[in-house]
């Protein structure tokens, strides 16, 4: 039999790679991995004023990762300096302000390491619950916006033409991206959000002839590479939130192996 704490990280690990895989195939057709990392970075300092002011962990984490993309979309549009170098500027500031913070909070034991790298086994029914009702609102908000998301991805003039607003949908996705951010934090971290979020896309992306069948197989993926990283990390002893992105980055290498290239060349003479 598994330990109460063991079934707990499944069941909330299953519920944040339901949320980043089909959310993260955005981030693949958008080439927005850097805005991930910038996300992920933003989170440290989050929680770090969260500590400060008192106030509860994931609401800080979502209020941060959502300030600064808002803040992007407004430096974007003074087109002063080039996206990679805002992101750069906000991905390394925020982060260094976050630990700075976290310094000079001498009277707070924080443990760095599960900021960094996430600690899923001490994952709570009400951190469960969280991820869930938070992943729900996600999903939610993705299907009613996947039009015009869409559409935005792959042309802003399509987009118009079809009298979609592409300003809207880069700010809902960036919403989405915020609340998915927030409620993965204590799963993976602040250093491997992005790789749960890019992985299991980068691999469906392999396998799927169309969005919504890589959306589907990258939650899929992602699920697959947490109950394998969790019970790898349960028989060698290592860390969970790593041991979950080596296992989905193993099935991404699987991906590479010739019979995905063989099955892909199948569907295509089935198509025709």
């Amino acid at each position: 039999m598994l330990d109460d704490f063991f079934v707990r990280a499944l069941v909330a690990g299953v519920g944040v790679a339901l949320v980043a895989g089909p959310l993260g195939c955005f981030i693949v057709w958008r080439r927005m991995a850097y805005f991930g990392d910038t996300l992920s970075h933003a989170a440290l300092l989050g929680v770090a004023l969260a500590i400060l002011f008192e106030l509860n962990t994931t609401f800080g984490v979502f209020a941060m990762a959502l300030g600064v993309s808002l803040s992007l979309l407004a430096l974007q549009r003074r087109r002063s300096l080039s996206s990679d170098a805002l992101l750069g500027l906000l991905a390394h500031s925020t982060l260094a302000i976050g630990l700075v913070v976290l310094a000079f909070m001498t009277w707070v034991r924080v443990d760095l390491m599960a900021l960094l790298f996430g600690d899923i086994l001490a994952v709570s029914r009400t951190d469960i619950a969280v991820i869930y009702l938070g992943g729900a609102a996600v999903l939610a908000g993705l299907l009613m916006t996947w039009r015009s998301l869409f559409a935005a991805t792959i042309s802003p003039d399509l987009a118009r033409a079809e009298q979609m607003d592409p300003g809207r949908a880069d700010l809902a996705l960036m919403v989405l991206l915020a609340v998915t951010v927030a409620i993965a934090m204590k799963i993976v971290g602040a250093l491997l959000i992005t790789a749960m979020l890019l992985i299991p896309a980068a691999t469906a992306r392999r396998f799927s002839t169309g969005p919504e069948q890589m959306a589907l197989i990258a939650a899929a993926v992602g699920v697959a590479g947490v109950v394998l990283g969790l019970f790898g990390s349960l028989e060698f002893d290592t860390p969970s939130g790593p041991s979950i992105v080596v296992a989905a980055v193993t099935l991404f290498a699987v991906s590479l192996l010739p019979f995905g290239r063989i099955a892909r060349a199948r569907r295509s003479v089935d198509e025709r």
